[in-house]
C-alpha cells in the first residue's frame, strides 16, 4: 500500500499541484483568525507523517533484528552439521532368528582327552552314567594342527566342535574331558569361539583359517572339577568401509561337580555346556544423524528470509526518503504561500 501511494503521488504531481492551488485560492478568500493559517492542516499532516516515519523505523529495526537472527541460525546450523559429521552416533539393532549359523568351538585340550560330546534340548542334561569313562561322541568334530600365529614356531593342537543352532528348542552342547595327570596347581582348558563352523569345514586352508581366528577372537578358559555353563550372544559390527566383523559375548556360570566315584582319583574331569543366550543377533553400526537435505532446506528458507528482509528494508528506506521529500516540498509551499 505504501508503494502504491508513492507511485500514485509520483504519477499525478500536476493534479496534486492543481489541488493545492485551489485550496490556497479558497483559503485566501476566507478570512481566518491570526495564528490559524498554516498551523491546523500542516500540523496534522506533520503528525501523521511523523508517526509513519517512526513506525517505519521501528519496523526496519525489527527486520534488521530478524536478519541478525537468521545469520546466527545459518552459522549454528553449519556448525552443528560439521560437528555431527565428526561424531557419528552408535546405532544398535536386534534381529530375531529361529536358527543360528552353527558356531565353531575350538578347544586346546593339551594332554586332556575328549570323553563324550552330545547335543541336548530344552536344557535337559541327563545324569552321567559312567563319569570319567569314554562315552558317545555325537558332535561333529575336526582335529587340526597349526603354528602359533604370534610366535610362528610352536605347534598348536586344536579340537574344533560344531556348536548349537536351534535357539527355539534351546539346543545345547555338553562336553566331558578327562585329564589323567597334570604338573600344574590349576588345570584348565582354553577355548575360543568363531562365527561359522561351516566356513571352517569348507575352507581350503584350515590352518590359516584357525590362525586368523586366533588373531581376531578372544580366548577363554574353563576349569577342571566344575561344570561350566556358557551362554553365548552374537554381536555384528559394521565398519565405515562396509566390512562386517563378528564377535561373541558370553555369560559364564560355574557349578561345583561332586565326584561320586567309588575310588578316590587323582585325575581331573572337565564339564562344559554351550548354548545360545537369546534368539537376537545384535548389530552395531555408526550412523551420522546429520541429514544434508534438511540442512539445505533450512538454509534455503533462511536465505529467502534474508533476501525478503533486505528487499523490504530497501523499499522502506526509499519510501521514507520520498515521504521526507514530500513533507519538505509541502512545507516550502506553505511557507511561500504565507509569505
Amino acid at each position: 500500500q505504501l508503494s502504491e501511494d508513492v507511485e500514485r503521488v509520483s504519477e499525478n504531481p500536476a493534479e496534486e499541484r492543481e489541488g493545492e492551488m485551489e485550496v490556497h485560492e479558497d483559503s485566501s478568500s476566507v478570512i481566518l483568525p491570526d495564528g490559524e493559517l498554516g498551523t491546523t492542516t500542516p500540523s496534522l499532516r506533520f503528525s501523521k507523517t511523523c508517526l509513519k516515519n517512526v513506525f517505519s523505523v521501528i519496523l526496519l529495526f525489527i527486520y534488521l533484528l530478524l536478519m541478525a537472527v537468521a545469520v546466527f541460525l545459518v552459522y549454528q546450523t553449519i556448525s552443528d552439521f560439521r560437528e555431527k559429521l565428526k561424531h557419528p552416533v552408535m546405532s544398535v539393532t536386534y534381529k530375531e532368528v529361529s536358527l543360528y549359523d552353527a558356531p565353531g568351538i575350538a578347544f586346546y585340550p593339551g594332554r586332556a582327552r575328549l570323553l563324550s560330546c552330545k547335543h541336548h534340548y530344552y536344557d535337559h542334561i541327563p545324569p552321567l552314567i559312567n563319569p570319567g569313562q569314554p562315552g558317545d561322541i555325537e558332535c561333529t568334530t575336526q582335529r587340526i594342527n597349526y603354528t602359533d600365529p604370534f610366535t610362528n614356531q610352536t605347534m598348536k593342537y586344536a579340537l574344533v566342535v560344531q556348536g548349537p543352532r536351534d535357539v527355539k528348542k534351546r539346543e545345547l552342547v555338553f562336553l566331558q574331558f578327562h585329564l589323567n595327570e597334570t604338573d600344574q596347581d590349576f588345570s584348565a582348558i582354553d577355548y575360543l569361539l568363531f562365527s561359522s563352523f561351516q566356513e571352517f569345514v569348507s575352507s581350503p586352508e584350515k590352518a590359516k583359517f584357525m590362525k586368523d581366528c586366533e588373531s581376531s577372537y578372544s580366548s577363554w578358559k574353563f576349569s577342571g572339577g566344575f561344570r561350566t555353563w556358557v551362554k553365548m550372544s552374537l554381536v555384528k559390527t559394521k565398519e565405515e568401509d562396509g566390512s562386517e566383523t563378528v564377535e561373541f559375548k558370553q555369560e559364564t556360570s560355574v557349578v561345583n561337580y561332586i565326584d561320586q566315584r567309588t575310588k578316590p582319583r587323582s585325575d581331573q574331569l572337565f564339564f562344559v555346556v554351550f548354548e545360545w543366550k537369546d534368539p537376537f543377533i545384535q548389530t552395531v553400526q555408526d550412523i551420522i544423524t546429520a541429514n544434508p537435505w534438511n540442512m539445505i532446506a533450512l538454509l534455503c528458507g533462511i536465505f529467502l528470509a534474508l533476501f525478503k528482509a533486505a528487499d523490504f528494508a530497501k523499499l522502506s528506506v526509499k519510501w521514507m526518503i520520498k515521504i521526507r521529500r514530500r513533507h519538505l516540498k509541502r512545507t516550502r509551499q506553505v511557507t511561500n504561500h504565507i509569505s
